[in-house]
């Protein structure tokens, strides 16, 4: 049973051919009643044995330390997640290098900015998840080339100022094609919109009266 009011400290490795030690000076010279070590575990990776000993031996009261916050985790998100978890349960958390301590009022203030942080983070990645799913289900993604009022006004050009398909795609700055599908959508599927450019129209300059 570890005493109440202890601190357990937490060192990790990324490969098998690194060095604990350094880490672990560190963490007994900031007081560490024992320290918990994971060598070659990678930080993105969840199966980290010896945190998962040291988190079930914290009690309330008892403070987990680290030299640096990246010992626990590569992402913000389950940085936090873990440091919320810390706080239901009453453990203090502390980070050597950021001078991050939870028990002080500076390092509170700290913690706030990185769950700040995470929590941008995961809005972020929310919005990036939902505009996806819309692009999926045709609901969202790029604008379309050609607004409502532009189509209306592709209309009565061609209706009533007899402009030709590829002076109005020019106009607006889009192709022929672009032009023809946007027709047949608003219902003028008839004559000179199917698609097929007939071979006795000559190209429309871009000033003068369609001819």
């Amino acid at each position: 049973m570890i005493p109440e009011g202890v601190s357990l400290g937490y060192a990790r490795v990324s490969t098998k051919d690194q060095n604990l030690e350094s880490q672990r000076q560190a963490l007994m010279a900031a007081g560490c009643y024992d320290v918990y070590a994971d060598q070659g575990k990678s930080g993105a990776t969840m199966t980290r044995p010896e945190l998962d000993a040291c988190l079930r031996a914290l009690q309330p009261g008892n403070t987990l330390v680290v030299t640096q916050l990246d010992r626990l985790g590569r992402t913000m998100r389950g940085l936090v997640e873990l440091l919320d978890t810390l706080k239901e349960n009453k453990v203090a958390f502390r980070s050597l290098t950021e001078g991050i301590d939870t028990t002080t009022m500076q390092g509170r203030m700290m913690f706030g900015v990185i769950a700040s942080v995470a929590e941008m983070e995961r809005e972020l990645i929310r919005e990036r998840t939902m505009a996806g799913l819309a692009v999926a289900t045709g609901k969202g993604g790029r604008p379309p080339s050609l607004q409502p009022h532009d189509v209306s006004e592709a209309r009565r050009l061609r209706e009533n100022e007899k402009w030709s398909l590829d002076r109005i795609a020019e106009k607006f700055k889009v192709s022929r094609s672009t032009i023809i599908r946007a027709l047949r959508q608003d219902g003028l599927a008839g004559a000179g919109y199917a698609g097929v450019k007939p071979a006795a129209s000559p190209r429309e300059p871009t000033d003068g009266t369609s001819t």
